[in-house]
């Protein structure tokens, strides 16, 4: 199993790891991480979900393995709509569709579906070494599975159409226009992204699941009112629950 998993207390940490060729991209991280998750999704234990790349890959994930010659090949159309289903089953699905806190740590180079799959999480933590490139169109093809778009709802067009023409994104210019929301030493960013992951996951569960629902959803509903009100009823919902009492009631008893 390429994808590696490991728990502390209630974080879970999936490694992408193929060290050999950069942890480069194969369906079998796609379907490693979407069985992981479906299970993590279930896991009472797990309150938030790190991702990252093998150390000893040297990168976050070098993307498609571009020596394996049927690599971004479709020569007809019956191998089209062979395709299609592999396309459906994308692991971006369930990243998208994962209800717990998903933060990236992004140790080294982020390339070609290894860049999308950083923006598929909810937080971003940079290391001073990663980079960003998505040389898909110096390729014949496109970013896929959205990836231009759903860079360009973190970063906006420009930027968005800066990445996906193939300039790189050093981790200083990720954070500075805000697709990295940490970049610290490479020597911290496990302690670091540690230490974010143990915040999220100290958060009251279900609260946390709904905010990140609440922004996601949000997102695809372009009246900001209609936004608003679906929020009041999870805001209702949640107001009923054990853990807003519990911390409404330990908050009033602060001395």
């Amino acid at each position: 199993m390429p994808v590696l998993y490991h728990q502390a207390g209630a974080v879970g940490t999936l490694t992408l790891s193929r060290p050999d060729a950069r942890n480069c991209w194969g369906h079998d991280f796609s379907d490693g991480l979407a069985k992981e998750l479906s299970r993590l999704a279930d896991d009472k234990s797990v309150h938030a979900v790190i991702i990252t790349g093998d150390e000893a890959g040297r990168a976050f994930s070098a993307g498609a393995d571009l020596k394996d010659p049927n690599t971004h090949t479709i020569d007809t159309m019956a191998d089209f709509f062979e395709e299609l289903p592999k396309w459906r089953k994308f692991v971006v699905r369930e990243l998208d569709a994962f209800p717990k806190p998903l933060i990236a740590a992004v140790n080294g180079y982020a390339i070609g579906v290894g860049c999308i799959l950083t923006y598929c999480c909810d937080l971003i933590v940079a290391s001073d070494n990663a980079e960003w490139r998505m040389p898909q169109v110096a390729l014949g093809i496109l970013p896929a599975y959205g990836g231009s778009v759903r860079l360009a709802r973190w970063v906006g067009k420009g930027h968005a159409m800066k990445l996906s023409m193939g300039f790189p994104l050093s981790a200083q210019e990720a954070y500075r226009i805000g697709l990295a929301q940490w970049l610290v030493p490479h020597a911290e960013l496990t302690e670091r992204t540690m230490e974010i992951a143990d915040h999220m996951a100290e958060l009251p569960p279900l609260a946390a699941s709904m905010t990140k629902e609440s922004l996601n959803r949000g997102l695809d509903i372009p009246n900001l009112d209609d936004a608003a009100w679906v929020d009041a009823y999870r805001f209702m919902a949640l107001g009923m629950t054990d853990d807003a009492r519990a911390k409404h009631e330990a908050w009033r008893n602060k001395p």
